[in-house]
């Protein structure tokens, strides 16, 4: 099995992976802000900053990112972290619950994608099956040597009725699905900011070294937002998975560029 190291979605051991699952997982609301950001190749063309280590695209926009490539003689575009799975804000359910709508083959074989990702949402309803089925992309990710992210969101039923917990961003939920990456066999974990740097070491603490990545989630300041990413990598974090950050801005290149001293200097 060939170590995430040796995978074109890190630098020196780092990662910064620009996330455009929005439109599923958000809807086009996620693009208002920034109406351009709609159309998938201007983000192509973002994730080209020598900053970004990986692209995470559904199926769809996988496939267009590849057409894209091969169309324009792009050859310095992101890897491409291909989502296996993700839900649309659309339906009513009785808890969380990301199902698969690409195999590992597929993204392997049709997209030549770089990496995997999958999300899980430890704590609901759901969570025996998406285990289930994340042994499974797990197993097959290993039988074509890519790596396997985990966004890892403990949320649903059993943390909103757990009196032990305060929230999604509770330090000790933070950690927990963390955890959970290591155990399940993740090679790297993407998990929110649970707000102090404090809280990130606690997340470092549980995991042993597994490659962890912070959520980028609602745009806000530059300021703010390099300042967690600073604590983040300051407490042994690996980098910054983000999607909203960057492309709701005008003009991202100017973060990018403070992104990649923060994570990469």
């Amino acid at each position: 099995m060939r170590h995430i190291d040796d995978s074109p979605i890190t630098r020196n051991g780092n990662s910064l992976i620009l996330a455009y699952d929005h439109g599923t997982e958000h809807g086009p609301v996620d693009f208002e802000p920034m109406p351009k950001s709609a159309d998938p190749r201007h983000v192509f063309e973002v994730g080209r900053h020598d900053a970004v280590t990986a692209i995470a695209l559904q199926k769809g926009t996988a496939e267009y990112y590849r057409s894209w490539e091969a169309e324009n003689d792009v050859d310095d575009g992101a890897p491409l972290l291909v989502k296996v799975n993700g839900n649309s804000n659309l339906a009513k359910r009785d808890d969380y619950y990301s199902p698969k709508q690409c195999s590992v083959r597929y993204a392997a074989e049709e997209l030549d994608a770089d990496a995997i990702g999958y999300t899980m949402y430890a704590g609901s309803l759901h969570e025996d099956e998406m285990w289930t089925e994340f042994r499974d992309v797990q197993e097959a990710a290993r039988k074509h040597d890519l790596p396997v992210v985990m966004w890892s969101y403990p949320r649903g039923q059993g943390i909103q009725e757990n009196d032990d917990y305060t929230g999604q961003e509770d330090p000790d939920v933070v950690a927990y699905g963390a955890r959970l990456g290591l155990e399940l066999g993740a090679d790297m974990v993407k998990c929110k900011y649970p707000g102090t740097q404090d809280g990130w070491q606690q997340v470092e603490d549980a995991v042993s070294g597994l490659k962890t990545v912070m959520s980028g989630g609602s745009k806000r300041s530059d300021d703010a937002f390099l300042a967690d990413v600073q604590a983040t990598i300051d407490a042994g974090g690996n980098g910054l998975a983000v999607g909203r950050n960057i492309f709701q801005r005008e003009d991202p290149e100017p973060l990018l560029d403070d992104l990649e001293d923060v994570i990469f200097g």
